[in-house]
């Protein structure tokens, strides 16, 4: 949904000033999809037009000039400009161009100094980063850009944190107000971003996620930032909110093509439709679950919890689960809150333990144990595997949350494939269980009516 300010009704409108992506991951196509899952009216000035796809960059032809400056006045004077970023601007022309309108239309400027295409091709010409460094960069409000580009602005070679932070000051005293020197291609567990503003380092850490779905991941960064911007939010708040929808953005990359697979800026949208779906497919299990009259009798001493999660879920609170668990009220199976994100915890572990093996088992009942009910699970032809609590090492015992997780990977280690149960006889403390895992909450409850059905 459009954003529409409460103040004067407006719609914030952003502006990107960039090259079209005939492959659709980067440029404007990436910008105008981040424009979107944020919540303003995305505008565009195209500065040239490539012919790439997942694999490079084959061809370009730069747009003129005078039509840049053209699509900038016009948007501008119909719609107002809110915020504007910069992306591929090619030629020194264009760049000299984009900094005399946007200097006197005078609204934030994120400038992103693509210089090379992720596969080497280069994207501004020879002799344009003097006019980007003399022109653009003065009169922006946040640039951002990568390892490569910052060594190359500000002369600095950067090979750790500390370097990156000097680059970043260095490259403040060229005059924007805000430096974002981004980590993507620097070593290490975490993607460290450094952020110079008001004269202060602040380091912005993301995990990094291993995947080559990475294209167009600069162009939704900076986008990102000016969408916010245009929202009327503070520099630093914009751009950390920026790197939150970037991660989502990688982490639901899309695998499409033969090289680099494109990230997934809607995957903001995407997930908010989904939590929808997953907590309106819990009630419906639920429901169906009180269609037999018997099934309160496999509720256990700790209660029951049916549990489901998003896809490629990795936490706890990506687990949608009934808080307080489900119960029994004398007459029918009752729950005690509506379900909820990270209202389940012991369970959810199990779900999260089953997806690292395979993303599609994500949901999970648990019911009381009873020998008669494994003997019916393999009767009705679902794969039953079995851990043993006393076998769990002490460092596993010992530390919270991580006896459920041990005891699916065992689980599924002894059975040699991926278990439609998993049962355990217990220890000190800890009641008997049985759990049925499944893609969704309707199928589980479905392996359960058929273990019945053998009884």
């Amino acid at each position: 949904m459009v954003w529409i300010n409460r103040i004067d009704g407006r719609i914030p409108v952003a502006l990107t000033i960039a090259g079209s992506d005939s492959g659709g991951g980067a440029g404007i196509q990436a910008d105008l999809k981040t424009f979107s899952a944020i919540g303003v009216h995305g505008t565009t000035a195209i500065t040239a037009i490539t012919a790439q796809n997942s694999t490079g960059v084959y061809g370009v032809q730069g747009i003129d000039p005078e039509l840049v400056r053209l699509q900038i006045k016009v948007v501008a004077n119909d719609m107002g400009v809110d915020a504007a970023k910069t992306g591929m601007l090619y030629t020194s022309d264009i760049i000299e161009v984009v900094a005399d309108e946007t200097r006197k239309l005078g609204f934030p400027l994120v400038v992103d100094p693509v210089m090379i295409a992720k596969s080497g091709a280069p994207l501004l010409k020879e002799g344009a980063v003097r006019i980007l460094m003399e022109k653009l960069i003065p009169i922006s409000t946040v640039i951002t850009p990568n390892r490569f580009e910052a060594e190359k602005i500000s002369g600095f070679k950067i090979r750790t944190i500390e370097d990156a932070k000097k680059a970043a000051k260095e490259i403040a005293k060229l005059g924007p107000k805000a430096v974002v020197v981004k980590g993507g291609h620097l070593e290490g567990e975490k993607s460290i971003d450094i952020l110079y503003f008001n004269e202060e380092f602040e380091v912005l850490e993301m995990p990094r996620i291993e995947t080559k779905n990475t294209h167009g991941t600069g162009c939704s960064f900076s986008a990102a930032i000016a969408g916010f911007l245009a929202k009327g939010l503070a520099i630093p708040e914009a751009i950390k909110r920026a790197k939150e929808v970037v991660f989502q953005a990688i982490k639901y990359g899309l695998p499409v093509g033969k090289g680099f697979g494109s990230v997934n800026p809607l995957a903001l949208v995407y997930r908010e439709s989904e939590k929808y779906a997953v907590l309106r497919d819990l009630l419906s299990a639920f429901k169906l679950l009180n269609s037999n009259e018997k099934i309160y009798k496999l509720v256990p001493e700790v209660r029951m919890n049916l549990v489901y999660a998003l896809p490629q879920a990795s936490s706890i609170e990506e687990v949608a689960g009934f808080p307080g668990r489900i119960t029994f009220d004398g007459e029918k199976l009752a729950f005690v809150s509506c379900p909820k994100f990270g209202g389940s915890r012991h369970l959810a572990r199990a779900v999260l333990a089953m997806m690292k093996h395979d993303e599609s088992m994500r949901s999970a009942i648990n019911i009381k144990y009873d020998p008669k009910l494994i003997e019916m699970a393999k009767k009705a032809g679902l794969k039953v595997s079995v851990f043993d609590r006393s076998r769990e090492p002490k460092e596993v015992k010992m530390a919270e949350g991580r006896s459920l997780p041990w005891g699916v990977r065992e689980a599924i280690r002894s059975l040699g494939k991926m278990p439609d149960l998993i049962y355990d006889l217990g220890d000190v403390g800890k009641e008997p269980m049985i759990r049925l895992f499944g893609r969704n909450p309707v199928e589980v409850v479905e392996k359960l009516f058929r273990l019945l059905r053998e009884g």
